[in-house]
């Protein structure tokens, strides 16, 4: 694969359950990935992201805690919106898409595909550590997020055997 995958673990670990996506970063850090594929412990640090996706990845895959309204632990395979309008002045101690790509947009550098695995939060506030129901969604959210790696990193590789024939045949 040419083009890498970027995680991004993205949350704040003193706000309880918004500290999910750096969970799972961690877990993921511990495995072995496939070639291409990057983790990043991003935490609240907007800018840092934003100055990562300048080498444009082949897509960037979010780790985060996201509200739906479902039972906590609930794990979300979203396809965002990132075209909208954006966020405003970024906060030091918060984070979102929107805020990563007003910055990144603001660097000169374009947004690539993104996907994001969301955790329906138990509790977000004053609290270190994640609560029981989210903390035992992290295994679940690494494997969810292996198998779509997996499926892209073949949806890739076939479409690049399918140009290869097209421009022998």
């Amino acid at each position: 694969m040419s083009r890498r995958i970027l995680i991004a673990g993205i949350g704040n670990i003193f706000l309880g359950d918004d500290g999910f996506g750096v969970a799972v970063a961690a877990k993921l850090a511990e495995r072995t990935l496939p070639e291409g594929v990057v983790v990043a412990d991003v935490g609240v640090r907007a800018l840092h992201l934003a100055f990562d996706l300048l080498d444009r990845p082949a897509l960037l895959l979010v780790v985060d805690a996201v509200d739906r309204g479902e039972p906590p632990g609930t794990l979300s395979l979203i396809e965002p919106r990132v075209d909208g309008a954006g966020a405003g002045i970024p906060d030091a101690h918060s984070m979102n898409l929107a805020t990563v790509v007003d910055a990144l947009r603001g660097l000169g550098g374009e947004v690539p595909p993104v996907l994001l695995v969301g955790c329906q939060p138990a509790f977000i506030g004053e609290e270190m550590g994640l609560s029981p129901t989210v903390a035992s969604a992290v295994p679940a959210a690494v494997a969810l997020i292996e198998r779509t790696i997996a499926r892209l990193i073949a949806e890739q590789s076939k479409d690049a055997a399918a140009a290869a024939a097209e421009e022998t045949g």
